[in-house]
C-alpha cells in the first residue's frame, strides 16, 4: 500500500494523457495474489517491468493475462475503474476481450514446467518493479524508461525503494530481471544494500514487440535460466 500511494502523489506531463494505477482499482485481486502467493520465501522472484494494457491494466496481478490469472492462477475479484480511463484503453477486468501476449507466454511456461499454481509458487514469484500504466492522447502505451527524466527520477525512486523492502523480507535465492529494463533497475536499486545476496540475471522479454521473443520464447527461456543456474 506504502507504493500505492506513494506513486499516486506523483505528476507527469504530456505526452503522458493517463495514468492507471491497478494497486488502486484492482486492489481486489492483488491483494489476493499477494495474500496466496507471497507468504513464503520464493526461492526464485521474477521482476517484470509495468502493467501491460491488457495484463495487469485489467486484472491486477503482474502479467495478468486473463484466462492465466482467472484459471491457472483460480484468482477473481473486483475490478473498479480508474480515475480516468482513456476512451481507447478501456478497463473491462475479466470481461476483457484481449489477450496479452506477454502474460500468455509467461504463464504458459510456468504451466507446462509444473503442475499447479501451488506448486510453482512454492518456490517462484512473479512481481513487477513499477504498478503504474501510461497511456499518451493517442492510447499508445508509454514504458517508464520513455518517461521525462525528473517524472523518471521520482518514479524510480519509490519503486527502488519498494523493490529493496521486497527482496529483504523475501531473501530469495534468485532475483530474474524480465527483459533489459528490469535487470537494470535490480542493478541499480541493489548495488551495495547490505543484507542483498541474491543472484541475478536476465531473461527474454516475452513481448511480442521483440522479434526475438517470437521464435521460440519458452524455449529461449528455458535454456537462458538452466545456463544461469536457475532452473535445473
Amino acid at each position: 500500500m506504502r507504493l500505492r500511494d506513494a506513486v499516486d502523489r506523483l505528476k507527469f506531463a504530456p505526452p503522458v494523457s493517463h495514468v492507471y494505477n491497478p494497486l488502486r482499482y484492482a486492489w481486489a485481486p492483488h491483494e489476493k495474489y499477494l495474500r496466496t502467493f507471497a507468504a513464503g520465501r520464493p526461492r526464485v522472484v521474477f521482476l517484470g517491468m509495468n502493467p501491460g494494457p491488457f495484463g495487469m491494466v485489467q486484472t491486477g496481478i503482474p502479467f495478468g493475462e486473463i484466462a492465466a490469472v482467472r484459471d491457472w492462477l483460480g484468482i477473481r475479484g473486483e475490478i473498479l475503474k480508474p480515475d480516468r480511463e482513456h476512451p481507447k484503453r478501456l478497463v473491462s477486468g475479466f470481461d476483457c476481450p484481449r489477450s496479452e501476449v506477454s502474460g500468455f507466454r509467461l504463464w504458459g511456461l510456468f504451466a507446462k514446467r509444473f503442475a499447479s499454481a501451488a506448486q510453482f509458487f512454492e518456490t517462484h514469484l512473479v512481481l513487477n518493479y513499477c504498478p503504474l500504466a501510461f497511456l499518451e492522447s493517442t492510447g499508445r502505451n508509454r514504458t517508464p524508461d520513455k518517461l521525462r527524466p525528473a517524472e523518471r527520477a521520482a518514479l524510480f525512486n519509490a519503486c527502488d525503494q519498494h523493490l529493496r523492502e521486497a527482496v529483504t523480507a523475501l531473501q530469495p535465492e534468485w532475483l530474474i530481471g524480465i527483459g533489459g529494463f528490469a535487470a537494470q533497475r535490480i542493478g541499480e536499486a541493489l548495488n551495495g544494500i547490505s543484507g542483498f545476496s541474491a543472484k541475478t540475471c536476465q531473461i527474454l522479454h516475452p513481448s511480442p514487440a521483440n522479434p526475438s521473443a517470437n521464435r521460440g520464447w519458452a524455449r529461449i527461456v528455458t535454456r537462458q535460466l538452466r545456463e544461469a543456474g536457475a532452473w535445473e
